[in-house]
């Protein structure tokens, strides 16, 4: 059963329809990815599943009692009448298990003279209840979601209303994982998370036990959580099984199935309407030509009314509302036959070209000894660096790390701090720049088109139109455009420059999947060198054969492609792990009085290691006590409850008296 269905639903502001025909449903432990081009109401239609916004029509059905819990793109208003600070957020979450915390203590405290079955039984009941709602773990769950989201300790005191916007839909995004709401709709999650955050969000989302709705231009995202793709449209919702990376090899055989169709109808009708023009005039064959022309009239007309697609998985004319019709001439049903549209559901693409006017060098880049940065300010050290013509290398770090000071020291846009860049023969570099701000915002499109490379405005024109500019929008001046205008803008120039030696810093910020789709092809086909700096992950994956990691202050080179790069970087985190455990328990053998001390220190520490150790014990033995008592409970065995409950009592005395003496003795 699902638990949540939308069926037919429209969206029109005015006379502008957003979208229409949209039906779908989403099952119990579904995990869907929401795709489409940018502008199409993805958006908007979250905004009506949720209950935010109302459709021009259709309806939404959720199941009953069904909870959603709903992450905005922007949440800096999420929290703006809370005064709680991150973490007491976080705890509100959990007040219902808080209050079951405190009814089992006093029970407890009630269990230590009252031996009454009631009571016992009372405690087995809510003890049973606050483990099955996660009683013992929710403080862990609360650290390991903020810290897994970004969140240092540091922060956990800080008000809500101090958060940055991007923390501020950080921390609502770690309440609603807290709060595992029957159905998760997220929009945008990964765009305030560094990649250890993504990493952790997907990891966490792949064994999450609700159902999945996501909105993510992040498509290394979509593929390693989802097992569903909606893929909306004007006209509606189409469903592919499995991931983003199935759902594109779907679609392509989609696509080619529907041009079959379509080229197999065309020739069918026009067959008949052949044998119609052959016959019609004739006496012995007149009556067979009129009664196929009629048939072949409510064909037409019953594509001209529904399309192509939908007559033919029709199976009847009736069914279509297409009954008797007046039959069309001759030259009328040529007509119509030309203008039955094809059912190409490919959307507008970018026409995007990347040539290069001449062959590199074979050396492309070297570096020796390189420290990047600004006089005042060392940024990164680098490993010696090779590049040769054809390769990709990917760069990748965090915000600020010092990637694009990389690439402006590499254009000689920057002196280096020491050591060397060497470029190789016949090299002709593009660049993209991440924030395009070398355009001139007061020019229009196409004046900076223009300012780029001397061309004549038709010239001009058509080459802006393979870029999705077209009529009015060549006059946009640059300062309106968004984003993605400007980013398809500054790729428009950049493939009017013949370069052979491609810089591209953060190419698919802002683009939409199927410009992202569009950009990667092109890369893939570039038969020159690209050095790419990007977060986007699946870019990296399909193109990159050298990985460049920026991290702690140095630019590490790694030969090999992303999955290798992601398998020995495992291997690395797991010997860091294993020896920070080594140097932690050495530290405290340390701490302890085990070496370095005097008579005194030595003595305390020699105390609180023998404390720590009966606290220990202690604690191990609640907690086998706890286990006996829950089983008892379950048995109704009234003896071994009384007894264990005597028990645990004095074991919790013991164990409190024991956490002052080491209060006392730690303070001193």
């Amino acid at each position: 059963m699902s638990i949540l269905t939308l069926n037919n639903l429209s969206q029109s502001f005015g006379a502008f329809t957003v979208f229409s025909g949209a039906t779908a449903s989403v099952p119990h432990g579904a995990k869907i990815g929401l795709v489409g081009p940018n502008g199409i109401g993805k958006t908007t239609l979250l905004l009506i599943l949720c209950g935010l916004a109302q459709p021009s029509s259709g309806s939404v059905h959720r199941a009953q009692g069904t909870r959603i819990g709903y992450l905005r793109q922007e949440a800096m208003d999420a929290f703006a009448l809370k005064t709680n600070t991150v973490y007491d957020e976080m705890l509100s979450v959990f007040a219902g298990v808080q209050d079951m915390e405190a009814k089992m203590r006093e029970l407890e405290e009630a269990m230590a003279t009252d031996y009454s079955d009631a009571l016992l039984e009372e405690y087995g009941a809510v003890q049973e209840a606050f483990e099955h709602i996660g009683g013992y773990d929710y403080e862990l769950r609360i650290k390991q979601t903020l810290e897994g989201l970004g969140f240092p300790e540091e922060l956990y005191e800080m008000p809500l209303s101090q958060l940055s916007g991007g923390q501020k839909t950080r921390a609502l995004l770690a309440r609603l994982l807290l709060e595992r709401p029957d159905l998760l709709i997220l929009d945008e999650p990964t765009n305030h998370l560094d990649v250890d955050a993504v990493e952790w969000l997907e990891t966490t989302l792949r064994v999450w036990n609700g159902a999945l709705l996501i909105v993510s231009h992040d498509r290394y995202f979509l593929d390693a959580v989802v097992n569903t793709i909606w893929e909306m449209s004007r006209t509606g919702i189409e469903s592919y099984r499995g991931n983003y990376s199935a759902y594109v090899k779907q679609r392509q055989e989609r696509w080619e199935r529907q041009d079959e169709v379509y080229q197999q109808e065309k020739e069918r009708l026009a067959k008949e309407l052949d044998y119609v023009k052959r016959n019609i005039a004739r006496a012995s064959t007149n009556a067979l030509a009129v009664g196929r022309l009629r048939r072949l009239s409510r064909d037409l007309i019953a594509i001209q009314e529904v399309g192509l697609m939908a007559f033919r998985e029709s199976k009847s004319w009736l069914q279509l509302g297409v009954g008797a019709v007046r039959p069309l001439g001759v030259m009328e049903a040529e007509q119509a036959l030309k203008e039955i549209e094809s059912p190409n559901l490919r959307p507008p693409k970018l026409n995007l070209r990347l040539k290069t006017t001449y062959r590199s060098g074979d050396l492309v880049l070297r570096t020796r000894d390189l420290d990047v940065g600004y006089p005042t300010k060392h940024l990164f050290s680098a490993q010696d660096i090779t590049l040769t013509r054809g390769e990709c290398a990917a760069l990748i770090g965090g915000n600020g790390t010092g990637k694009t000071t990389f690439l402006k020291t590499v254009m000689s846009e920057l002196e280096s701090l020491g050591g060397r860049v060497m470029l190789g023969a016949s090299l002709k570099v593009g660049y993209f720049a991440q924030a395009h701000n070398d355009m001139l915002p007061d020019n229009s499109v196409i004046d900076e088109l223009i300012r780029h490379k001397n061309m004549l405005p038709g010239e001009a024109r058509n080459h802006l139109a393979m870029f999705l500019f077209r009529k009015d929008d060549v006059f946009k001046k640059v300062s309106m455009l968004s984003g993605g205008e400007r980013a398809k803008l500054a790729m428009a120039i950049l493939a009017l420059q013949g370069a052979n030696f491609l810089l591209l810093d953060e190419p698919t910020n802002h683009l939409d999947i199927p410009a992202q789709e569009v950009l990667q092809e092109v890369l893939e086909n570039f038969d020159g060198t690209v050095l790419l700096v990007t977060h986007d992950r699946y870019l990296v994956d399909r193109l990159a054969t050298q990985i460049w990691n920026l991290e702690d202050g140095t630019l590490r080179v790694f030969k090999g492609n992303y999955q290798e790069f992601l398998a020995a970087r495992e291997v690395e985190r797991q010997k860091a792990k294993e020896a920070r455990a080594v140097a932690k328990q050495e530290q405290k053998q340390v701490t302890n009085g085990k070496r370095s001390m005097n008579g005194h220190q030595r003595k305390q520490a020699e105390s609180l290691s023998k404390l720590e150790l009966q606290i220990a014990q202690i604690e191990t033995a609640l907690q086998r006590i706890g286990k006996g008592l829950q089983k008892a409970s379950e048995k109704q065995d009234v003896n071994d409850i009384q007894r264990l409950s005597r028990e645990y009592s004095t074991t919790q005395a013991q164990l409190d008296e024991l956490m002052s003496q080491w209060t006392v003795l730690a303070g001193e």
